[in-house]
């Protein structure tokens, strides 16, 4: 059964749709930064993965399958049909997921931080564990070491501190149930299968999806384009945010 996704729509009514997606452990708040420049372009359909910030919270554990058709039918009920797709980690692999099961449905994909297949399983169900034991706020100091880079965290404290509010509101079942989903995801062989023009992003100094994941994401669709970031970590939407629009508004808005 799906579930209800909490959502925000902006931008011109008439515009194009762009749907935008997080991390896991974050909420849509991590676009703030390219949301001015896309709204110009684009009605975009921000979304909060199940368990995460005020969607709803069932029992784990999820599968990645889970998150991509909670997101189809979301779309189906906003009576959208095909829309361009922009995923950061978690919000990634939803986007392949999709782009490679109804690629009808995806004009174009932006994949960021993001993987394939991200092992080991075990880390996944420690950190699950540590979740659903002590609430998501015991996660916070190991994510930040992972989620920016220490020139970033000692420059822009309060960003930092934006980011882990929203990990440490994350409900511990939902998050915990979406490590479940990452520890048995493997979506290399279905990379093939993506026709839609595909711009892959990684951060050179990104501990959790490091450049070699990007990678193998471009090589197995074929046709990707892959653009690395310098002087940032996972969360390059917060830490590098003209960079990552810049290389949104090049790819999805052809000749801008």
């Amino acid at each position: 059964m799906t579930a209800l996704l909490h959502h925000q729509l902006s931008g011109p009514a008439d515009a194009p749709v762009l749907v935008l997606g997080n991390s896991l452990g974050t909420t849509a708040g991590i676009w703030d930064g390219q949301l001015p420049a896309l709204e110009r372009h684009f009605r975009v359909l921000r979304y909060d993965h199940r368990g995460h910030g005020r969607s709803e919270v069932p029992p784990g554990p999820y599968t990645i399958d889970e998150l991509a058709e909670d997101l189809v039918a979301l779309l189906d009920r906003l009576g959208i049909g095909t829309a361009s797709l922009c995923g950061l980690s978690l919000g990634g692999m939803v986007g392949m997921w999709l782009a490679s099961h109804l690629p009808e449905r995806v004009e174009r994909l932006a994949l960021i931080s993001t993987s394939a297949r991200l092992g080991p399983p075990e880390r996944w169900t420690e950190r699950a564990a540590v979740a659903r034991a002590d609430g998501t706020a015991a996660l916070t100091e190991m994510q930040a070491a992972r989620w920016f880079t220490p020139s970033f965290r000692k420059r822009a404290p309060a960003a930092v501190a934006a980011v882990l509010a929203m990990l440490a509101a994350t409900p511990a079942e939902g998050y915990a149930g979406c490590c479940e989903a990452i520890r048995a995801m493997d979506l290399r062989a279905d990379l093939p299968a993506i026709t839609a023009p595909t711009l892959v992003v990684v951060a050179t100094a990104d501990p959790a999806t490091p450049p070699e994941h990007a990678e193998v994401i471009a090589t197995g669709i074929g046709h990707a384009k892959l653009e690395l970031v310098d002087d940032a970590a996972h969360i390059v939407s917060v830490e590098q945010p003209e960079r990552i629009t810049s290389l949104l508004l090049d790819h999805l808005v052809p000749g801008s």
